[in-house]
């Protein structure tokens, strides 16, 4: 019973030796290797578990007697044995500490109470699941061969229990490989948390809960991922370090030779690299494509119309007008049959409906309005047949033969009588009014409020006055007339002393009015009616000969007109409520759009359009078609 003195007795080493065989009697293992001075060496972990199964294989010796150095102590005793020393103790209790670390208030792991009892014969409680699997892979020497004496159970249980534990983890880290890939969308569905939010209550599972963790992180680098792409989609583009020669020229350069790219090269450009997708979206590169597509905003003298809108959007919109894709819908219905005239400013349409104007806002999609109006204008005792916004006012022209001057944000109203019969036409520019009737005279009136209703000239057209508008120089104005006496029925007139300063074309049939005309220039404006032509005149070439003319193709009577200032027509017809496109540069009709059937059929009697809409009042209802999402 010395010190030094190895446990296990001669005789049962000899034997086993002896016999050659390495699995003898399996009885119980003798107790680690004690010093003379009483201290416990662990070894590793690995020396640890190679000790363990070594225990196995040889075999058991005899319990030691109570009292023996390293023992499990007396009995009935709770702690270590007499013989142990201070520093047997401290380890015991460091054991504990980190045991207790680990677990994390999780539950004590199934060990029997030493001490209690027999201590010579101490029953150990089944060890649990967690500390078998888990808890026994990440222990040290003192949770294996060198704690048995501190729970009262044998060292061939924590021989054993070192043995399962490292088998465990074995397992453990094998079935969490395994099942890495199929955990990785139930995980992200059921938890939605991310690596590291519970690190703990990871640690302190078993095996089991170890795997489902270990089975997240695929899916956990994949979010990773994703959320960097993201950040770096945020992120200024710069432009790359390294790559052609080309991206280390200057800017200015740069954008000198891409401007010489047509649309499908800046396109496929743009898909390079994210520095390139920025660059290629600078309105200079895109701004002389935007001038040679349709309806992209730009006038024939390169003025941009609508700034804020970035270039290259609106030539992406401009295709959908070239190929005729858009999506139709009805904007507001009426049951009786009406002639709405309409305006757009902004935000907002105005459309008249029998003797009121009402203002409708439209939605930040342009293809719906808000059902409730804005404003509600009356003042006419009959149907509106026409009106024009000018300076903050809505100026009216009615069957009654006034003429009505409204402000748009308030209350005030002005009606006068104006002509004999009804007023067709009316415009506004410049502080002056127009109007035209159909007692065959046309009135110039001043819109300055202390002077509202007096005429400043009366000039008499001999004919009926279907359509009326005011140069952009404000020195003079067209008529169109119904071509009914022997003259042209396009005349244009001073403005400041209402003498005729001209007439246009020479070879109109009679019959043939003028339902439509407007300035596109000071010194070019466009003109349509019954006799199914859209005429293009310039002043500056020849007023007896229209420059560019297109017919109808089903003769039908051409109810109005408008145009991008560019390339891009659009007309109303008679018949079947038909909205046509037309190129300027070509002769053709780009494309048509039905928009009532049979039954209902309705003439066109307004049209206005934007880069994106476009919207037509007919008898019925007001529609729209919408190119930006067709």
């Amino acid at each position: 019973m010395g010190g030094g003195r190895s446990t296990t007795p001669p005789a049962l080493r000899s034997r086993s030796t002896a016999s050659g065989v390495r699995g003898g009697p399996r009885l119980r293992p003798a107790p680690p290797h004690v010093t003379r001075s009483g201290m416990v060496s662990p070894p590793p972990r690995a020396a640890a578990v190679a000790a363990a199964r070594a225990w196995l294989r040889v075999g058991p010796a005899p319990r030691p007697l109570m009292g023996s150095q390293g023992g499990v102590g007396a009995p009935g005793n709770g702690g270590p044995g007499e013989g142990e020393s201070g520093e047997t103790r401290k380890l015991q209790e460091e054991g504990r500490a980190a045991r207790g670390k680990r677990r994390k208030g999780k539950g004590k792991a199934g060990a029997g109470q030493g001490g209690k009892g027999n201590g010579a014969e101490g029953k150990p409680e089944r060890p649990q699941a967690k500390e078998e699997t888990g808890l026994g892979a990440e222990a040290g020497p003192s949770a294996g061969l060198g704690k048995a004496g501190e729970r009262g159970g044998s060292v061939e249980e924590g021989a054993r229990r070192l043995v399962r534990g490292d088998e465990g983890s074995a397992g453990a880290r094998k079935e969490a490989k395994g099942r890495s890939e199929g955990k990785k969308e139930e995980w992200r569905v059921r938890t939605g948390r991310r690596e590291g939010a519970r690190p703990a209550r990871a640690q302190g599972r078993g095996s089991q809960a170890w795997g489902r963790l270990a089975g997240t992180r695929a899916a956990m680098a994949t979010a990773a991922e994703e959320e960097a792409a993201a950040a770096a989609a945020r992120e200024p583009a710069c432009r790359p370090a390294a790559g052609p020669a080309l991206l280390c020229l200057p800017e200015e350069l740069l954008l000198l030779i891409f401007s010489y790219l047509d649309m499908q090269a800046l396109g496929r450009l743009a898909q390079v690299c994210r520095w390139l997708r920025r660059f290629t979206s600078c309105d200079l590169l895109w701004r002389r494509i935007a001038r040679a597509s349709l309806n992209s905003g730009f006038t024939r003298l390169g003025t941009d119309l609508m700034a804020s809108v970035p270039v290259k959007e609106r030539v992406k919109v401009s295709q959908n007008w070239r190929l005729g894709r858009c999506r139709e819908g009805i904007l507001l219905k009426w049951r009786c049959s009406q002639m709405p005239w309409m305006q757009l400013e902004g935000d907002s349409l105005y459309i008249s409906q029998a003797n009121f104007i009402l203002a409708y806002q439209f939605r930040p999609d342009g293809a719906s309005l808000n059902r409730r109006p804005l404003g509600v204008f009356a003042g006419h005792d009959e149907d509106v047949c026409h009106f024009v916004l000018a300076n903050s006012h809505i100026i009216s022209a009615g069957g009654d033969g006034k003429i009505g001057i409204h402000k748009i944000h308030s209350t005030f109203t002005v009606k006068y009588s104006a002509h004999v019969q009804e007023v067709n036409c009316v415009d506004c520019k410049g502080g002056i009014i127009v109007s035209g009737s159909r007692d065959r005279t046309a009135k110039v009136w001043p819109l300055a409020s202390g002077r509202l209703g007096q005429c400043l000239h009366t000039i008499q057209t001999e004919d009926r006055v279907w359509s009326i508008a005011i140069s952009p120089l404000l020195s003079s104005f067209v008529t169109g007339t119904a071509c009914c006496g022997h003259f042209s029925p396009l005349r244009i007139w001073d403005l400041n002393s209402g003498q005729l300063m001209t007439h246009l074309g020479s070879d109109f049939p009679p019959g043939a009015g003028v339902l439509d005309v407007m300035y596109e220039s000071p010194s070019t404006l466009l003109s349509c009616g019954y006799d199914t032509y859209v005429r293009y005149w310039d002043l500056r070439a020849s007023a007896r000969k229209c420059v560019m003319e297109w017919e109808e193709p089903h003769d039908s009577t051409l109810y109005c007109l408008q145009t991008d200032g560019n390339h891009l027509l659009a007309t109303g017809s008679s018949y079947y409520g038909v909205v046509r496109l037309w190129d300027r540069r070509q002769r053709a009709c780009l494309h048509a759009f039905p928009l009532t059937s049979t039954p209902l059929s309705s003439p066109v009697y307004c049209l206005r359009f934007t880069t994106r809409h476009l919207y037509a009042a007919l008898s019925y209802n007001l529609r729209v078609l919408d190119f930006q999402n067709p």
